[in-house]
């Protein structure tokens, strides 16, 4: 009786055991949200112990990536998580710094240079200048591990074409020892010395020692707040040079106002933020900016706003619930650099 007994309960635990395994195995796995909104895996303890055997009958069955919101603009509201991860079968450059003579502020400046993974001089890339936001440096961006993976990925499912990426530093001071970045009319400046520093020695320098796809057809430009304000200010005063412009959370300056920093006298007045008639300008213009940004709040809508009043062709689009953050310029530069030699 005992013999039986032990046998019938062996039986019973090992019923219940199998019975747990394949429940385990069998459901979905569960999601967590991450910080683009969209729903990331989460492995369970099975598939994380590689002394774990699955039950021989049943089959994983993959979630669904979420298909990210587009709006009437065909822009994508947020940057697909997939887009931030390497994966076999793309390829990824690498930063590099270089230095060049800048005969506008007459010394030495910085940038960095991020070449596609497959670069040779027997071809001719389009050149993306990203600038970086106030207080930022040439580094800026050259430290976010996640924007060649972006690029890869991009180009490796033929959304984007292979290019050539540059960030400055976009501070272009005469002297950097007496003039620093900060909140003030003065140390604002600098900020708009660069588009003339951009146009008339950093591209002239890429051009010359790199491979690139010369003049307007083969020119973006792009950046992040202060950068965006400055991408703005310099598709104003240098229209013919750009291909293509994308503004992301641009901060204010561009035309007079005030926010929780400082006054801004304004580097145009609002009338004179227009193109000619005639004149060649960018194919397309993107300004986007987070809804819930603390920092620059509502002056992107602003310039969204002035631009459609002064009868400026471009996209405005707002990112989900992003503050003045990654999750913003992610989305920019998922959606802008889909534009690259389109």
């Amino acid at each position: 009786m005992k013999k039986t007994a032990l046998t019938i309960c062996a039986a019973l635990v090992l019923a219940l055991a199998c019975c747990g395994c394949s429940k385990e195995d069998g459901k979905v796995n569960e999601t967590t949200p991450i910080a683009g909104g969209e729903a990331v895996v989460t492995p369970t303890e099975a598939t994380l112990s590689p002394s774990a055997t699955p039950a021989p009958t049943v089959t994983d069955t993959p979630t669904p990536t979420a298909t990210p919101a587009v709006d009437s603009n065909g822009m994508t509201l947020l940057c697909p998580s997939q887009y931030l991860k390497k994966r076999e079968g793309a390829t990824y450059g690498k930063f590099t710094h270089i230095t060049y003579y800048s005969d506008y502020c007459k010394r030495d400046r910085g940038a960095t240079v991020l070449l596609p993974a497959g670069y040779t001089e027997e071809k001719k890339y389009p050149v993306v200048y990203l600038l970086h936001g106030i207080f930022g440096d040439e580094n800026s961006f050259a430290g976010d591990a996640n924007l060649p993976v972006l690029i890869g990925n991009l180009i490796a499912d033929g959304l984007s074409e292979e290019f050539i990426l540059v960030c400055p530093a976009m501070f272009a001071a005469s002297d950097d020892t007496v003039q620093a970045p900060g909140f003030t009319a003065e140390a604002m400046i600098p900020y708009d010395r660069f588009a003339h520093d951009l146009t008339q020695c950093l591209i002239p320098y890429i051009d010359a020692n790199y491979s690139t796809l010369q003049g307007r057809e083969g020119t973006y430009i792009a950046g992040f707040s202060m950068g965006g304000r400055e991408t703005l200010f310099t598709i104003i005063t240098y229209p013919d040079r750009f291909r293509a412009a994308c503004a992301i959370a641009p901060a204010p300056g561009l035309v007079p106002g005030k926010d929780k920093f400082m006054v801004h006298e304004g580097s145009y007045k609002p009338e004179q933020v227009k193109f000619a008639e005639g004149a060649v300008i960018p194919d397309r213009i993107i300004i986007c900016c987070g809804t819930r940004d603390s920092v620059v709040g509502q002056f992107p809508k602003e310039y969204h706003n002035l631009f459609s009043a002064n009868g400026i062709d471009h996209i405005w689009y707002e990112i989900p619930n992003a503050d003045h953050d990654m999750q913003a310029q992610y989305s920019g530069l998922y959606n802008f650099l889909q534009v690259i030699g389109k």
